[in-house]
């Protein structure tokens, strides 16, 4: 192998790994978590990060196959 080709293909494969995927997590509203089904903590953490979100500029999120969880036995959550 020539210099220049592995010079080319030392920049080739810093180029693909400089273009990975991101790190940013997915709008608020693209989906309701599972999480958000599964335990009333979950379904909290949820709705303080819609709080939070501009959700004014983002699409309505499809609730449908969402269910509250009930947990009559644990303490209340504290909302900050």
């Amino acid at each position: 192998m020539t210099k220049k080709s592995l010079i080319a293909a030392a920049l080739t494969s810093l180029v693909l790994v400089a273009c990975g995927g991101s790190d940013d997590p997915p709008p608020v509203t693209s989906q309701v978590p599972a999480s958000a089904s599964e335990s009333v903590d979950g379904f909290v953490a949820y709705l303080k990060a819609l709080v939070a979100s501009d959700a004014d500029s983002l699409e309505p999120v499809d609730i449908s196959a969402t269910t509250p969880p009930a947990d009559d036995m644990s303490p209340p959550t504290t909302l900050d």
